[in-house]
């Protein structure tokens, strides 16, 4: 039992900061990615495009290689960031990417006569979006983001690329050290831990927000 008490502490340090990056990425995403998913939308050709390119680029390569360019190749084009920036920066731009195909396929699957019929009653694109589709939006899309959001958790142990100390890492570190296989069973429990924790709170949010489907 001392022994395990041993490994929990630098764990538990790692877990904070596996969890930093997972917490402010989804903060992130969320917003941009609807964004991201409207410009999808956008009349206007020359946002689509951009916007397609950026998807096709982010979901086409790995996000390690994303992690790599952002920590190895930015510094020399003189963008020096700090290791939780650069961590923070590849994977907002990956799951933007991931988030705003969800959200654009959430926002297409809406009947389009309730556009027309908001348009009706004198509703403008944007509180049409608002009070209308993205409500309804929100509901159909919550498996899918419950899926990716999950992947999140796990994707974060790639930081330890980066030689930052997340959970993945000082597991790894007291393995090496100690010649003993516990801190990676450790560590599995605190993600399954996480994932269950998620996976818990999206199903809370698919029963509250079914009660509104039509």
């Amino acid at each position: 039992m001392n022994e395990l008490g041993h490994y929990i502490t630098p764990l538990l340090e790692g877990t904070g900061v596996t969890l930093e990056i997972f917490l402010l990425t989804f903060v992130l995403v969320l917003p941009l990615g609807l964004i991201a998913a409207l410009g999808r939308l956008s009349r206007f050709r020359i946002v689509r495009m951009v916007l397609e390119v950026y998807i096709w680029l982010m979901r086409g390569t790995p996000l390690m290689l994303q992690l790599l360019f952002v920590y190895f190749a930015l510094p020399l084009a003189g963008i020096k960031l700090p290791d939780i920036a650069a961590a923070l920066l590849a994977f907002t731009l990956n799951y933007t990417a991931y988030f705003a195909e969800i959200f654009r396929a959430g926002i297409q699957s809406i009947n389009k006569g309730q556009y027309e019929a908001a348009h009706m009653l004198g509703m403008t694109y944007p509180q049409t979006m608002w009070h209308i589709i993205i409500p309804q939006m929100v509901r159909r899309v919550l498996p899918p983001m419950s899926n990716e959001t999950i992947n999140l958790v796990k994707d974060t142990s790639l930081i330890y690329i980066l030689a930052m100390n997340d959970l993945l890492r000082a597991a790894r570190t007291i393995v090496q050290r100690e010649f003993d296989m516990t801190p990676f069973v450790v560590a599995a429990c605190f993600y399954l831990g996480m994932t269950f924790v998620l996976t818990w709170v999206f199903k809370r949010l698919e029963d509250h927000f079914g009660r509104y489907e039509l």
